[in-house]
Parts: structure tokens; sequence; C-alpha cells
């Protein structure tokens, strides 16, 4: 190679160096926007940030990780600084690196601590240091793959709620009210539990066992307890009438249903003659949870929505006492009564591993 033809060569490269230096890299991440957060609520078109990717709600949800099984989140593409992502937990040696808990710390919602029995725990909640292992509405336990401890898995059928876990919620619970007669009874309402985010699909599933549980106490009882109300359920002026007999209505199953007329509109919904045979409520599992399904999916009661309604389109807990029994509990007239409901709410979410959400008293 002739010395000029070399110098050529070398300048060629010199170029291209150069060039490789000047040229313009793509366009840079868009600005993280603010950081996920499990406790807030995001409405469809809601922004978050999470892992270093900007998310957007495609619907109403809660506590649902973005890029998750849910497919509520729609990935908007990488970012970077802005609002952050909310950070992966760094593996040491087997486990992770998270600060000891302290008692009487404040602690925001996401913060992860190493409580004295060695587990995680992610606050679900803003809390002035509460106990991580006695208050579970504030704290979670944790993994260190950077997701809440599995829990149990819902019945392979689709209702949010295992058998394990409805067990668990009802312990002490009459053997009428089987789990098996609950999953029959599902088909007559196919959307209850079932519609919207896995987040409102087990707080649906959670409000409806919660305020069963109370009207029931805990799937005790099976008929109204207080038999000198027993006459009182039959309104003579339907045309129909009470052909079983003028004391055959009185409260029975998960909902205590009552009134002749009542039975009438969930038979006639139903397909079943409950006019004629209230007592199948009473004596069939599956008839007796249609009937709660019935009203809590078709019934507005004293309330302005059905209790249904109410879960799946953000109204909140609270609605549903309204519904079923606003007129007695609601606005101050048995504040204890509501708070009975809603400490059961509470139990039965954190059972199936979700959060309650807000507007729970009425």
């Amino acid at each position: 190679m002739s010395v000029h033809r070399f110098l050529a060569f070398l300048s060629a490269v010199a170029a291209a160096i150069a060039l490789a230096v000047v040229l313009p890299s793509s366009a840079s991440a868009a600005t993280c926007v603010a950081a996920w957060s499990p406790s807030a609520v995001y409405t469809g078109g809601a922004t978050a940030s999470y892992n270093s990717h900007n998310w957007s709600a495609k619907w109403w949800t809660q506590n649902e990780t973005p890029g998750g099984a849910s497919g509520v989140w729609a990935d908007q593409g990488a970012c970077g600084g802005g609002g952050g992502s909310t950070p992966t937990p760094t593996p040491t040696g087997g486990s992770c690196t998270y600060p000891a808990w302290v008692a009487g710390q404040t602690y925001t919602t996401g913060t992860v601590v190493r409580y004295t029995n060695g587990g995680l725990y992610r606050a679900t909640h803003d809390n002035p240091g509460y106990d991580p292992v006695i208050s579970t509405w504030y704290w979670e336990p944790y993994s260190c793959s950077g997701s809440p401890t599995p829990t149990q898995a819902p019945d392979p059928g689709g209702f949010p709620v295992s058998e394990a876990q409805f067990n668990q919620m009802f312990p002490s619970r009459n053997s009428f009210y089987t789990y098996s007669g609950l999953t029959a009874a599902l088909s007559a309402y196919p959307a209850f539990a079932a519609t919207g985010s896995d987040t409102v699909r087990k707080q649906e599933a959670a409000a409806f066992l919660a305020n069963v549980s109370h009207e029931t106490g805990g799937l005790v009882y099976v008929v109204e307890q207080n038999t000198a109300n027993y006459p009182h359920y039959c309104d003579a002026g339907q045309p129909y009438g009470c052909p079983a007999g003028q004391a055959a209505y009185y409260g029975r199953g998960p909902i205590q249903l009552s009134w002749n007329f009542n039975y009438k509109a969930a038979g006639d919904a139903l397909g079943i003659n409950l006019l004629a045979n209230p007592n199948l409520v009473q004596t069939d599992a599956a008839v007796a949870w249609k009937t709660a399904l019935w009203y809590w999916n078709t019934q507005s009661g004293p309330g302005t929505m059905t209790p249904h309604n109410a879960m799946v389109n953000g109204y909140g807990f609270g609605e549903t006492i309204r519904s079923i029994n606003g007129s007695l509990e609601c606005n101050g007239g048995n504040p204890a009564q509501v708070q009975s409901r809603i400490n059961s709410y509470q139990s039965f979410t954190q059972i199936l591993g979700t959060v309650p959400g807000s507007n729970l008293s009425c």
C-alpha cells in the first residue's frame, strides 16, 4: 500500500470514529410519572410508573402491579427520572436487604421492613409503626421476588375464594352452608365476583360474604331466630296472597330472605316456586345461596343501587350496607352494626390477599 493510500485509509478511519462520536443517540426515555402505589385507586386513563416504565390504567384498579397478570395496565414505554419507579429488592446472600422494623417509627405505604421473626413485610397503608404481625390492615407479608407472599389459589372455576379460604372465614359455620352449595349457585348470576379486575372480583366476593356473615352470625343461623316475627311477613294484600301459610315467609338463608313478595320475586327470577315452597331456602343449600345472590345482584333495597353495582363501579362497601339494611343502620342509625360489617369485610379482604378500598361506611 502506498503512503498516500495508507494516509487516506487512516483519514477514513478517523472520520468514521469522529462520526460515531457525534452521531445523536436514539431519543431518551420519557420522564417517569408518579410511582405506582399499591394502596392508591386508579381509574381508566390514570398513569403511574413502575420498574422504569410508565403505565396507563385501562379501567378501575387498586393493588394490581403494573405488568402483572391482571392485564389492567398498558405499558407506555421506558422512562427515567421524574417520579421514579418502585425499587426492586436486591438479593444479598439468598436474602433481601431491608431495614429492621422499629416500633413507633412512621412508615409510608410501600415501605418494606424486616421484622424480628426474620420475615419481610410491606406497608399497605401509612402507619405509625404498628406491629406487622398484629396489624394485618397495615402490613402484608413480602417476598424477595418483589411481590407479596403468594396467597391461597382461587377455585379453578374462577370464583376468587377457595374452599380453604371459605372455611377460614367461617370456622363455626352451620354444615348447611356448604362451599359446594355456594359455587353451584354462581351460575345463576355469572357476573358476580367475575366482573372487572382481580382486585374488584375479590372485593366483591369479600363484601358479599361479609354481609351474609353479619346476617347469619357467621353462617351459623339458617332461619330467623325471633319466631315472634314469623306471622308478620305475610302481605295479604298481594294478589297471590300467602299460599304456604301466614307464618311461612320468615327470614331464611344467607341474606335472611323474608316476606311473601320477596319469595315470589326471587322464585320468579330463579325459576323456582318459592312462594309455594319457601322451605327450599332452608333445606337446599344451592337454593339458599341463589336467593342471596338474587338480592345482591338485582335489588337495591333501601339504597340507590344493587350491592353488585356498588362494588364493581367503585362506590365502596358502605353502599352495600345501605342497600341491605341502610334504613336501620346507615346515617348514624346503628353505627355498631355498620362497624361489625366493616370489620368482617376488612378481615375477608385480608384473607383473599387484597385491599378493602375506600368508602367503607354509610
